[in-house]
């Protein structure tokens, strides 16, 4: 070819995975002389001869699944082993947990609405970041209503005994995993039961454009043109504001982890958008503390980008984008009017500070 750039896809290289040794050379030709320039280079094979598996093959939200590896070799050394979950839609996967071990125990989100499958597939990556993907069982996953509700009610009502909650513990540990696994499974239990409460209130008669902004990559809700029931609107509001409230609580735990990794990164941005997904549930505290730690998150990427695989830090910023998008719809919801101003936010706002004095005859009130 005559032309002084030259782009060698992955494919010239998985088509051809019997090689290991490659050598591109560039010849010179002048009017006066002829010159060549080689480069040589080894092809990083990824993991191979394992296989994984999980048991049990069904349970709930708070079943532990154990993820078994084995048998996995790579001249440079394993990395680490990093599961990934979806329903119907392979795009739209989404990290579980990530681990050094080969043997490690998660908490899955619920399957499909119909069929209650979710499915699995282990990315097993050497020490060189070569990844090969192990498509594992799927599994029976469903919701645990009982511990979810449990979980809303003492939230709400503040309960003293909220630090004894099985959930709350978990969130508690401080471990990336865990807290991720069930931030994750939580919040798309709560984004459920969101897009429930808004096709009520839409098929009522509330205008769809009054309560909720679709987010990014979703599709618009359908408005009936029917008489607005006002015990409806009442109902929503209520179900609106207890969700929020629980979100408000919920994110407290997410936004001290400790960001590690390039999964660690992609993990927790990905739990902030299953959190964030619900636009008209995020109270100004939600909003404060996710756009912080997005904030902290993309810092931290840029700090590793160059050190990480290109896939890794595109599934990241991906993340953080979504994530970014979640806060900006929830920002503009109330100022636009497309989603109402929650109580809590209406509460705090209304608050007195402690400093403020509010004695007519002190020094300071004349002057």
């Amino acid at each position: 070819t005559n032309t002084s750039n030259f782009t060698a896809t992955d494919l010239l290289f998985l088509n051809n995975l019997q090689i290991s040794l490659w050598r591109f050379e560039v010849v010179y030709t002048f009017q006066s002389a002829i010159s060549t320039s080689a480069l040589n280079f080894i092809i990083n094979h990824p993991p191979a001869n394992g296989s994984c598996s999980i048991n049990p093959l069904s349970g709930t939200i708070t079943t532990l699944f154990t993820i078994e590896c084995s048998d996995w070799y790579d001249v440079d050394g394993i990395q680490d082993y990093s599961l990934y979950a979806w329903t119907t839609d392979i795009s739209q996967r989404t990290i579980i947990a990530f681990s050094p071990e080969d043997n490690f125990q998660v908490r899955l989100p619920s399957g499909d609405n119909e069929t209650s499958l979710l499915n699995l597939v282990v990315y097993v990556r050497d020490l060189a970041g070569s990844v090969t993907q192990v498509n594992v069982s799927s599994v029976s996953v469903i919701a645990d209503l009982a511990t979810i509700n449990g979980l809303i009610d003492i939230i709400i009502n503040s309960s003293s005994t909220i630090t004894n909650n099985a959930i709350v513990r978990l969130l508690s540990s401080g471990n990336q995993n865990v807290v991720g696994q069930i931030m994750t499974s939580l919040s798309q239990e709560f984004n459920q039961m969101n897009n429930d409460n808004l096709d009520k209130a839409i098929s009522s008669g509330i205008p769809a454009a009054t309560i909720s902004v679709s987010s990014l990559g979703s599709s618009s809700l359908q408005q009936i043109s029917i008489p607005l029931n006002e015990s409806a609107l009442i109902n929503y509001n209520i179900e609106l504001n207890s969700l929020a409230n629980v979100r408000d609580y919920l994110v407290t735990f997410i936004t001290n982890l400790l960001i590690t990794t390039s999964n660690s990164i992609i993990l927790q941005s990905s739990s902030l958008v299953q959190l964030t997904q619900a636009t008209n549930q995020l109270t100004r505290n939600t909003l404060m503390l996710v756009s912080n730690r997005c904030y902290e998150l993309s810092a931290a990427l840029y700090t590793m980008f160059e050190k990480i695989s290109y896939e890794d830090a595109q599934s990241a910023s991906n993340q953080l984008f979504r994530c970014a998008s979640n806060l900006l719809n929830a920002v503009n919801g109330p100022l636009q009017g497309r989603t109402e101003v929650l109580d809590l936010d209406n509460s705090r706002a209304n608050v007195i500070s402690t400093d403020y004095d509010t004695d007519l005859e002190s020094a300071w009130s004349n002057l």
